[in-house]
C-alpha cells in the first residue's frame, strides 16, 4: 500500500500517511502540480515556510517498464514566481515506487541553519545532521554518500548553488556512476531544497519485493511491444544511442534554428566543433562512453561519459541543450570548455540551461567577451565561491540583464529559452510562451513535427498548425510525465498507431484497471488545468504568455518573424 512521506523541516520530523482517494490514481507531474495547487498558497515566497518541495514517482516506475524511472520534483518556482515540474532520470524514482512511497512533501523551514539529510530504507526514515556535507560540490558528496551507503544508491543532492538559495539551482541526482549527471534542473528548486536545509536525500530500496503487477502475463506482452517500438524507431533506436541528444546540433543548425550569440541568427559557423558527432569522435578517442541510460530499465541510452584529453571522466549526459547553451548562445566553440562548463554546473548545481543562457547576457552587458570560454569558466567558479557577480549570474538570465541594464533577454516568466529559436521553429516558440511552466522545450517539443517530422509535417516557419501541434503536445507531454516515462519515448508514440494504446496497456497491467486512450489525453489536460489554476491564483495573466520583444524581428538565414498575438496564442491551452 503506498504512503506519502511527509517531513516537516522545521521539527526534522516525519510521518507517513494514507494517500487520499483523489491522489490514488496520480503519478509524477500529475500529483506534485495536483498537490502544490492544493497545499501550497499561490502568492507564497518561494524561499518561506508555506512552500513545499514535493518528490513523486512516475505511475509506471518501480515496474519493469522500459525508461519508466523519470521522477518529478514540484514547488512554487522561485525562477518564475509560477508552479514547476522539473524531472529527471537517476535512481530515485524506481527505488521510492518499490518503497511503497507515492511521494516526498517537504514542508516547513527550519530556524536554524543547520544541514540535515534523510535517509530512506525499507527499516524506516532517519533525518540525520549533514553538517559535514555542507558547502561540498555534489561530485564529492554524492562521493561519499555512495561511500557510505553503498554503490547504486539512489542520491539527490544540493550543490553550493542551492545553499546560497540561488534561483538558478538544480538539484542533482547520482547517474549510472555514481557522478551527478542527472538534474532536477530548471526553475530553481534547489533552492527550494536549500531552503529547507535539506543537504541530500539516499534511497536504498535493498530488500525490497518487487512491485506487485496485477497482470503480469499482459504487462509483458505490452512491455515486448513497448521496447520492440523504442529500438525500432529511427530516432530512438539509433540517432539518440548513437550521438545522444546532441545529435541535434548539426540537424538544428541545418535547419536554421540554432540560437546564436543570444538569438542572432539561426545558424553557428562552428556547429561542426560542438557537435554530437565531434562529442563522440573525442570520446571514442578518449576511452569514454559513448552510449548509456541515465536511469536502470533505459533501452534508448542517449547518455555518455566524456572524458577530458588525459582519458579522466570530465562530464557525463553531456546534453545538446547544454552544448548550445554554452556553445552557439555564447558562441564558444571550445567542446572541452563547454565540456569543463558542464562539469562545474553538475558540481555547483546550476541548471545547464539557464546558466549558459544568463552567460549569454552577461556577454551581452560587456562583463565578458563574446566566445571567451575560459572566462566563462571563471565567472561560473564564482558561484560557487558566492561572491557578488556569482550571486548575480547562479540567479538567472533575467536577473543578470536586470543587474546589467540589459533589454535583450531571451526568457518567458523569467526562465531562459532553451536550444530552438521560436521564429525558425514555430510549434516549440508557441510552447515557450504558454507553458505554465515558463520558456521550457520539454513541455511541448514540437521539433517532432517541424523539423524532425515525427508524427506529421507542420512548417516550422509558419503560423498554421503549430498552436494546435503545441496544445496537442503539451497535453500528451504532461501525461507522460505523469507515467515516470522518459519524453523522449514520445518519438515512438507518434509514429507507431499503438503507440498509446501500448502505454495504456502498460498501466492496465500494472494496476488492473481499464483506462483508454482518451482517459489519458483527460489526463494531461487535468495536469495543465492543475498549473494554470496555480498561476492564476499566483498573479499571471495572458500577457505572461508571451515571448520578449527581442524576437519582434526578423530572424536569418530564413528572416522569418513572430507573428502570434496574444489571442492566437491564449488558445493554445483552451480546453
Amino acid at each position: 500500500m503506498s504512503k506519502i512521506l511527509r517531513i516537516n523541516t522545521a521539527t526534522r520530523t516525519y510521518n507517513f500517511e494514507d494517500v487520499p482517494s483523489e491522489l490514488a490514481s496520480l503519478g509524477g507531474r500529475a500529483l506534485t502540480s495536483k498537490m502544490v495547487l492544493n497545499e501550497v498558497p499561490a502568492t507564497c515566497h518561494p524561499l518561506g515556510a508555506a512552500n513545499k518541495l514535493i518528490i513523486a514517482p512516475g505511475l509506471l516506475s518501480g515496474s519493469p517498464a522500459a525508461n519508466s524511472g523519470r521522477l518529478s520534483v514540484g514547488a512554487k518556482s522561485p525562477l518564475t514566481g509560477g508552479i514547476k515540474e522539473s524531472n529527471s532520470g537517476g535512481f530515485v524514482s524506481q527505488k521510492l515506487a518499490r518503497l511503497g512511497i507515492k511521494a516526498i512533501v517537504l514542508e516547513g523551514k527550519p530556524d536554524d541553519d543547520d544541514y540535515s539529510m534523510v535517509v530512506i530504507t525499507k527499516d524506516g526514515v532517519q533525518i540525520l545532521p549533514a553538517d559535514e556535507y555542507v558547502g561540498m560540490g555534489n561530485y564529492e558528496a554524492i562521493e561519499k554518500l555512495w561511500a557510505k551507503y553503498g554503490k547504486n544508491t539512489g542520491v539527490m543532492s544540493i550543490g553550493p548553488a542551492g545553499e546560497q538559495r540561488l534561483k538558478a539551482a538544480s538539484i542533482q541526482q547520482a547517474d549510472l556512476k555514481g557522478t551527478p549527471g542527472r538534474a532536477v534542473g530548471r526553475g530553481g528548486l534547489g533552492a527550494v531544497m536549500g531552503s529547507k536545509k535539506i543537504k541530500a536525500i539516499v534511497v536504498d530500496d535493498k530488500g525490497c519485493d518487487r512491485l506487485p503487477i496485477a497482470d503480469a502475463e499482459a504487462f509483458k506482452v505490452a512491455n515486448k511491444r513497448w521496447v520492440e517500438m523504442l529500438n525500432n524507431h529511427s530516432v530512438t533506436g539509433q540517432g539518440l544511442p548513437g550521438f545522444g541528444t546532441a545529435v541535434l546540433v548539426n540537424v538544428i543548425n541545418e535547419a536554421g534554428a540554432l540560437p546564436t550569440k543570444n538569438f542572432r541568427s539561426g545558424r553557428f559557423d562552428h556547429a561542426q566543433d560542438i557537435s554530437g558527432e565531434k562529442m563522440v569522435e573525442n570520446i571514442k578517442a578518449r576511452g569514454g562512453i559513448v552510449s548509456e541510460g541515465c536511469h536502470p530499465g533505459c533501452v534508448i541510452k542517449c547518455s555518455q561519459v566524456y572524458n577530458d584529453k588525459d582519458g579522466k571522466q570530465l562530464t557525463s549526459g553531456f546534453e545538446y541543450e547544454t552544448l548550445w547553451a554554452f556553445g552557439a548562445h555564447t558562441t564558444i566553440k571550445d567542446l572541452d570548455d563547454i565540456a569543463m562548463l558542464d562539469r562545474l554546473s553538475d558540481d555547483i548545481g546550476v541548471d545547464t540551461i539557464e546558466t549558459g543562457v544568463a552567460i549569454g547576457v552577461a556577454m551581452e552587458g560587456g562583463l565578458l567577451e563574446w566566445g571567451d570560454g575560459k572566462a566563462a569558466i571563471e565567472l561560473l567558479k564564482e558561484v560557487g565561491k558566492g561572491t557578488g557577480n556569482g550571486k548575480i549570474l547562479g540567479n538567472g538570465a533575467a536577473f543578470v540583464g536586470d543587474a546589467l541594464g540589459i533589454d535583450r533577454v531571451p526568457v518567458v516568466k523569467r526562465q531562459g529559452l532553451p536550444a530552438y529559436d521560436p521564429r525558425a521553429v514555430k510549434g516549440v516558440g508557441v510552447t515557450y510562451a504558454t507553458s505554465p511552466m515558463g520558456a521550457d522545450h520539454t513541455a511541448g517539443y514540437g521539433v517532432t513535427a517541424n523539423i524532425l517530422k515525427v508524427g506529421g509535417d507542420i512548417n516550422p516557419l509558419k503560423k498554421d498548425g503549430n498552436v494546435e501541434l503545441s496544445k496537442n503536445l503539451q497535453i500528451a507531454t504532461a501525461a507522460i510525465d505523469a507515467a515516470g516515462l522518459c519524453l523522449f519515448v514520445a518519438f515512438a508514440v507518434l509514429d507507431n498507431a499503438d503507440g498509446v494504446q501500448t502505454i495504456v496497456d502498460l498501466l492496465n497491467a500494472q494496476y488492473g484497471i481499464k483506462l483508454t486512450p482518451d482517459d489519458v489525453v483527460a489526463l494531461g489536460k487535468s495536469i495543465l488545468n492543475d498549473e494554470k489554476e496555480f498561476n492564476k491564483r499566483a498573479g499571471f495573466t495572458k500577457l505572461d504568455d508571451q515571448l520578449p520583444e527581442m524576437f519582434n524581428t526578423k530572424f536569418p538565414p530564413h528572416n522569418s518573424e513572430w507573428d502570434f498575438s496574444i489571442d492566437d496564442l491564449q488558445e493554445t491551452l483552451n480546453f
